[in-house]
């Protein structure tokens, strides 16, 4: 069998105390057990209906895969002990990629992503921003000079003597919130959802920013809030987290509360801002609106409020 599907039966150790190990890892990389996630152009490998199954190469696929991988990443091991890695092959050609592939196809990750089984979307978060992390740091930040891998692909270390600096895989963390209050004058639940220009047409979501230097997520949640719509929140409440490898962020899902202050949104930043009604939300597509797909935290946000009716 060259390719398996679906890795939703088990968890992923990520061993980091075999990262050091490079006896063992080159080991794994030539053993017939181990699997290899291939991802090309940031397209990843799926199969099944709709491309909703993960597949992962072992075999002669898995060897082409390393043969012409400009990265490898070391993920961990799987329930079984196998070694799992991620690779990028974004530098084949397209005949050889055939060669992979096996009754699988490469689609865009951003159309898969909410397709694939619950334990599959971290392992492709974590494999898509790190490899994402390699193409951007091949030269050293301080000094020029190229940098190398290491510690099964976990660190790039300067190969200038001189300097020698080590640059590990950064995540960037964004808070995603969803405000909500009584409407002042029916007193009925709604929570506030917006829109970007570039997005689909219909889709809103809730308010979401980039964590600033020197700034907790807490404030970051106030300043976002203000700055997008204008309204000052308090009663902030962390929900849960996601990875989100578009290219490299941690997602820190809120609840905030707002009070009865006008609604100001930002213009330049957002299309269009507006209070929902549990029972407008509920039948989103009457009123020509998408929420967002399932499977995102922006999504969990609002069907969790939805629940508590």
């Amino acid at each position: 069998m060259k390719l398996d599907f679906g890795c939703s039966e088990w968890t992923l150790d990520r061993a980091a105390h075999r990262r050091l190990d490079e006896t063992w890892l080159l080991q794994q990389l030539d053993h017939p057990d181990s699997r290899f996630l291939p991802f090309w152009q940031d397209h990843l490998l799926v199969g099944g209906d709709n491309g909703s199954r993960l597949a992962t190469l072992r075999g002669e696929p898995a060897l082409m895969a390393r043969t012409h991988a400009d990265a490898i990443v070391f993920l961990g091991t799987g329930e079984g002990g196998q070694a799992w890695f991620a690779c990028d092959v974004s530098g084949c050609s397209e005949d050889r990629l055939t060669e992979m592939q096996d009754g699988s196809a490469f689609r865009e990750l951003g159309r898969v992503m909410t397709l694939l089984a619950g334990l599959e979307g971290p392992v492709i978060a974590y494999s898509r921003s790190i490899l994402h992390w390699h193409r951007r740091h091949r030269f050293c930040g301080a000094c020029g000079s190229a940098t190398a891998p290491g510690q099964g692909g976990h660190v790039r270390t300067c190969t200038n003597a001189a300097c020698r600096l080590e640059h590990f895989p950064r995540t960037d963390p964004v808070v995603i919130m969803l405000v909500t209050r009584a409407d002042p004058l029916t007193g009925a639940p709604v929570c506030l959802l917006a829109r970007q220009q570039k997005w689909m047409p219909g889709l809103f979501s809730a308010l979401a920013g980039f964590v600033e230097p020197g700034e907790s997520a807490e404030d970051a949640v106030r300043r976002e809030v203000q700055e997008e719509s204008g309204l000052n929140v308090t009663k902030l409440q962390y929900q849960k987290s996601q990875p989100w490898p578009f290219p490299t962020s941690l997602m820190l899902g809120f609840r905030a509360g707002a009070g009865d202050e006008p609604l100001a949104f930002d213009r330049l930043e957002l299309e269009d801002a507006r209070w929902f009604r549990r029972d407008e939300i509920a039948d989103f597509r009457a009123l020509g609106l998408r929420l967002p797909f399932r499977g995102t935290i922006a999504r969990a946000l609002i069907d969790d409020w939805l629940a508590e009716d």
